[in-house]
């Protein structure tokens, strides 16, 4: 209980941090949110009177705290640029965002998990530096590059995939997949490599054990060796890791989210940027940084039930 506590206290930390930092950011970003409001046409009279509705004139503390006052009252605030309630808008476009998540963390586990196994198993040899070498030049690319040679290829020249747009199950299955394939894809492929080494590094120790060598001894054959022994203890460190790409899922959504056109909270967030849509920004920072942090208790959760000996400390 006492590092839950202090797992929560670190959060609100967290977070009170980010946004301050995201506020000042902002701030410093070159143009005025009246401007961007009002229209290229309007007068200086109709700024400034903007400036003056969205509390623009007042110091920077002062606009924090008092978005920060709103926040406790369990209030996001409303676009100045789209006149959308913040958490309405979250609320509406999260769903794409955590599929896009799901299909790309479970696409990477799908290669990650399978090659892992084998490498451990084939350590060293010429087959484990291949994977090796084909991971570490995926991990080199970034996300924005597959994403652009996926569109190329599959959607352009193919014609297998659709290139952009969102297609939501109320519309079918098969073609929600369709329009979702692509980018998790994209994703998927950057983040398997790590996945995949942890998995490797940790059953190569596990195969080590005591036990591990006495299930040999009794003739055991590699694939219950590897499948029923080495894999279980070896996934603890993995499920950490799957806590904390929770934020390379979340920074590869905003740049896939744009690209490929999808309707998530990337793309709201983005477009918020650029219309200097503070509290929009805001509120899509704090999300963001809750449902990261709140991932990370999770997996600390998780972590409890797989091994009873953490179950024991934390009673």
């Amino acid at each position: 209980m006492n590092r839950m506590g202090s797992k929560i206290s670190k959060l609100l930390l967290v977070s009170l941090f980010v946004t301050a930092i995201t506020f000042l950011m902002l701030d410093l970003l070159p143009g005025d949110a009246a401007y961007e409001i009002a229209g290229k046409n309007a007068t200086q009279e109709e700024i400034d009177e903007i400036r003056e509705d969205l509390g623009l004139n007042a110091p920077l503390v002062l606009r924090y705290l008092a978005w920060l006052g709103r926040i406790f009252q369990g209030d996001l605030g409303t676009s100045a640029v789209t006149q959308e309630v913040v958490w309405d808008a979250i609320l509406s476009r999260l769903p794409v965002s955590i599929e896009l998540m799901l299909i790309s963390q479970i696409l990477a586990l799908i290669i990650a998990v399978p090659l892992g196994v084998i490498c451990a198993w084939k350590a060293h040899s010429r087959l484990d530096g291949l994977v090796g070498t084909i991971g570490f030049g995926f991990m080199s690319t970034p996300v924005f590059v597959l994403s652009l040679v996926f569109i190329y290829l599959f959607a352009l020249k193919l014609g297998w995939l659709p290139a952009t747009g969102y297609v939501p199950f109320s519309q079918g299955v098969l073609e929600n997949m369709r329009s979702m394939i692509l980018p998790g894809l994209s994703i998927a492929l950057v983040e398997w490599v790590p996945l995949m080494r942890v998995l490797r590094n940790d059953m190569m120790a596990a195969m080590k054990e005591d036990y591990v060598l006495l299930a040999r001894a009794k003739g055991l054959p590699d694939h219950k060796i590897l499948l029923n022994h080495a894999l279980k203890p070896s996934c603890f460190t993995l499920t950490t890791l799957l806590g904390i790409q929770a934020g390379h899922l979340i920074g590869g959504a905003l740049i896939v989210e744009t690209i490929f056109s999808l309707p998530g909270v990337g793309r709201l967030l983005v477009a918020a940027i650029y219309g200097r849509d503070v509290f929009m920004v805001q509120g899509c920072i704090l999300f963001i940084t809750f449902s990261y942090v709140g991932i990370n208790l999770m997996v600390d959760g998780i972590y409890i039930l797989l091994d009873p000996r953490i179950r024991q400390q934390e009673l």
